[in-house]
Order: structure tokens, then C-alpha cells, then sequence
């Protein structure tokens, strides 16, 4: 277990973290128990009742949350000819070909937070599957960024898009705002973002889909909420 601060162990005193919440009460707690000096992030972890191992039992896709994310994001767009000038007038901040693989290969250059491509520069871009997966930045069609319309790919990107996938635990880990969104604003951010994961519930999923929900601040202790509220 790593070790934990004060400001942690003094906001475990403000709630019972064995209790089931209802989300308008946890989004309070997560607020009143943020000490940090910062805008702390506010995340969603929840853990479903899926086998990821098998592909029929994935669970992957992205939204648009309502009051977006609060922090800005830096896109790479991988295109060529009027499509990289179409990414450059909506407002990305790196766009290229080869030459941008190059950098990342050659340089670890990392100085963005997403990748989106066209499908014609797929074949570039796969080469980078080992740098670019591990820290999920590789393009994918499923959460939207690998597309012809890198306008609005960059639009949602910019508007506030999160994408949500299982890791090997079967939990999805996604940020849905900073604390200063205040309570509504965090609710609304979240019941967008677990309508979509119970929307992309799979076929093969069998029993009970949402397990365990939690959010949590950067540096605050996890709030559960009761998962049988939240309309799966």
C-alpha cells in the first residue's frame, strides 16, 4: 500500500468509505474531501461484469461529456494534402506524415494527448502500435479518430471527448472534470459518460454488467456509489 498523507487520511474522517452513495451525495463528498492546492481532477473508475479477454466482451467508445473536461487538449492529426490542411484550419496543434512518425520513433516525442488519422495513413501510423498502444494514443475507428472528418474529430476532441475502454482488470478508469465544476456539473458529466458504457453493454455480457463504481479527485480517497441506482 503506498503511503498516505495527511490530507488524505483527514478526509476519510468526512465520510464512511464502506457506505454506498447516491451520486448527488458522492460528488459532494469527492468535492469536500479535494485538499490538494490544485484543481483536482475528478474520475470515474468502474469496474463491470465483463471477461475483456474475449473480444465479444469488450467494452470501447467515446463522448462528448456535457461541460467537458477542463483541460485543454493537444491533437496530432496524421493526414496529407487537403485533409492536413483541413486539421490545421480546426484548430490542431501538430499535424504531418512520416515525418511526425519519425519524431515520435526517433526522438520519443510525446508533446500531445490525442492522435487522430485518416484511414489512408494507417499504414504509417501502425508502425508506431508499440509506442503509441501502451499509453493509449493509438487512433482507433471505434472511438472515432480514425476518420475522413478530421474537422469534427477535432471539434469533440477540443468540446471535451473522453474515450472509455476495459483494462486488464476489467475497469474503466475516465476523467470527468475538475472539482471547481462544483456538484451539477460533475453529476451531469456522469451520467453521460456511464449512459454510454451501459449503451455499449455487450451481447455476451451475463449477470450483474456494472459491478462497482467509484469516483475519486487526483489525490482523494475513492467514493462508492450504489451501482444498482444507476439505471443499468
Amino acid at each position: 500500500m503506498p503511503k498516505r498523507g495527511k490530507n488524505y487520511k483527514e478526509a476519510l474522517k468526512e465520510f464512511n468509505k464502506a457506505e454506498l452513495y447516491d451520486l448527488e451525495q458522492a460528488m459532494e463528498i469527492v468535492i469536500k474531501t479535494s485538499k490538494a492546492k490544485f484543481d483536482e481532477t475528478v474520475e470515474v473508475h468502474t469496474r463491470l461484469g465483463v471477461d475483456g479477454r474475449h473480444a465479444d466482451q469488450q467494452v470501447r467508445g467515446a463522448i462528448v461529456l456535457p461541460h467537458g473536461t477542463g483541460k485543454e487538449k493537444r491533437v496530432l492529426v496524421f493526414a496529407k494534402g487537403p485533409k492536413a490542411t483541413e486539421a490545421e484550419e480546426a484548430g490542431a496543434e501538430f499535424v504531418g506524415a512520416e515525418e511526425m512518425a519519425q519524431k515520435i520513433q526517433s526522438e520519443g516525442w510525446f508533446d500531445f494527448d490525442v492522435v487522430i488519422a485518416t484511414p489512408d495513413m494507417m499504414g504509417v501510423v501502425g508502425r508506431l502500435g508499440k509506442i503509441l498502444g501502451p499509453k493509449g494514443l493509438m487512433p482507433n475507428p471505434k472511438s472515432g479518430t480514425v476518420t475522413m472528418d478530421v474537422a469534427k474529430a477535432i471539434q469533440e476532441v477540443k468540446a471535451g471527448k473522453v474515450e472509455y475502454r476495459l483494462d486488464k482488470t476489467n475497469i474503466i478508469h475516465t476523467p470527468i472534470g475538475k472539482v471547481s465544476f462544483g456538484p451539477e456539473k460533475l453529476a451531469d458529466n456522469f451520467n453521460a459518460l456511464i449512459g454510454a458504457i451501459i449503451k455499449a453493454k455487450p451481447a455476451a455480457a451475463k449477470g450483474q454488467y456494472l459491478k462497482s463504481v467509484t469516483v475519486a479527485s487526483t489525490m482523494g480517497p475513492g467514493v462508492k456509489l450504489n451501482p444498482m441506482k444507476l439505471g443499468q
